[in-house]
């Protein structure tokens, strides 16, 4: 963390820890190194022969723009640190200042927390946009319908966090719920986010479809990738494509527009099938579809080629008793429980909702946490559950 703070309060006396200087909170950031860096990017992007590199040109515009965000934060926690001192010193001198000096602590340990979730996202692949599939278990209808709840939870919480979503593929149950759905998520750090619900999800409520009202227990799988980038040289051959083409099934104005260009791409080689119907055109659900295939088989060359990956990922289980990473139970109490991390929450409602920070966080840490101590990360074994 690039600042440690702690102040109690207790019958009017101010105690503190701070760092011994002010300017300790730019150590972490480096400032000096990456001002010297922004500068010679805007003498980069100054050049205009450049701008001829539409690709590159994009890439030293996010770096800049990453740059300056870093700078920026490393100024405001300078100067909320310094607020903070300044309402300590005036406590001590008896001015009544401890609902002022309250707010500025909890302000500061806020940026402080987001700075620290910022350097847990610091995976290879954790700025890259992700692809997110979901896929119900067995069980019909209720695990159908469970895959949906999953999927507004997710789009709900990306909405929340400011992410773009984009609905690539949604294949409706037969009376509820969903067969599969494919969602781009773009943002930053998405990946290194979203990361954290790659597994079996397990539902345990009352059923709303069974007439008896007994409890049922579903299951639904999670399913992230990165998004690849133009650059990564993914050779995919004609000849190894079976490319159809389908009247969407979705749910029309909901989800897709439902027009005959769907399109289904099968690669013959290692057998996977990517669909996109969210395009009005058969052309552009094929270049998306394309596009998903291209991120699949790189996932797939760096699970194989890299321990790392394959840990930072995580390993897929079946869909079924005892491979879940998460469970949600709504009865016959109700609580959410990541059985990788042991982080869980009571209002199983507001989970439901899209409050997944506390959990993305626990994994997150957790990762951490085992990479220094040299066991194995939580992500490793995303789908054994206890």
């Amino acid at each position: 963390m690039p600042c440690a703070v702690r102040i109690c309060r207790s019958k009017g006396n101010v105690s503190r820890r701070w760092p011994t200087r002010s300017k300790r909170s730019g150590g972490s950031f480096d400032v000096d190194r990456k001002h010297a860096e922004l500068t010679t990017l805007e003498t980069e992007l100054s050049r205009p022969e450049i701008w001829s590199d539409p690709e590159r040109v994009k890439a030293l515009q996010q770096r800049r723009s990453r740059l300056a965000e870093s700078i920026d934060t490393s100024s405001l926690l300078t100067r909320l640190l310094d607020d903070a001192r300044t309402f300590v010193a005036l406590a001590r001198e008896g001015e009544s200042v401890e609902a002022d000096l309250a707010q500025a602590v909890d302000t500061l340990r806020e940026r402080v927390e987001g700075v620290e979730m910022a350097t847990l996202l610091s995976g290879t692949h954790d700025a890259a946009n992700a692809l997110l599939e979901i896929h119900p278990g067995a069980g019909g209808t209720e695990s159908q319908d469970w895959a949906e709840m999953l999927y507004r939870m997710y789009t709900r919480w990306a909405e929340r966090r400011g992410f773009k979503v984009t609905t690539l593929d949604f294949q409706s149950g037969e009376e509820a719920g969903l067969k599969s759905a494919t969602v781009r998520v773009e943002g930053a750090n998405v990946y290194g986010h979203l990361k954290a619900e790659r597994g079996v999800h397990r539902l345990v409520r009352i059923s709303p479809f069974d007439a008896q009202a007994r409890r049922h227990t579903s299951f639904a799988s999670v399913d992230v990738i990165p998004e690849v980038n133009n650059d990564i040289d993914i050779v995919i051959e004609d000849k190894d494509l079976r490319v159809d083409t389908y009247r969407s099934s979705g749910a029309g104005g909901q989800h897709v527009n439902v027009t005959d260009s769907a399109v289904r791409i099968t690669h013959l080689p290692t057998g996977i099938v990517v669909t996109c119907q969210n395009e009005r055109s058969q052309h552009r659900n094929r270049d998306v579809a394309m596009s998903i295939l291209k991120a699949k088989l790189a996932d797939r060359a760096r699970e194989e080629a890299e321990a790392k990956m394959a840990t930072e990922v995580g390993e897929k289980k079946k869909i079924e008793w005892g491979s879940q990473i998460r469970s949600y139970v709504l009865a016959p109490y109700r609580m959410v429980k990541d059985h990788r991390t042991g982080f869980e929450m009571g209002d199983a409602d507001r989970v439901l909702d899209g409050d997944l920070d506390g959990f993305i966080r626990a994994f997150l840490t957790s990762g951490r946490e085992s990479a220094l101590a040299g066991r194995p990360a939580a992500g490793r074994d995303a789908g054994a559950g206890r």
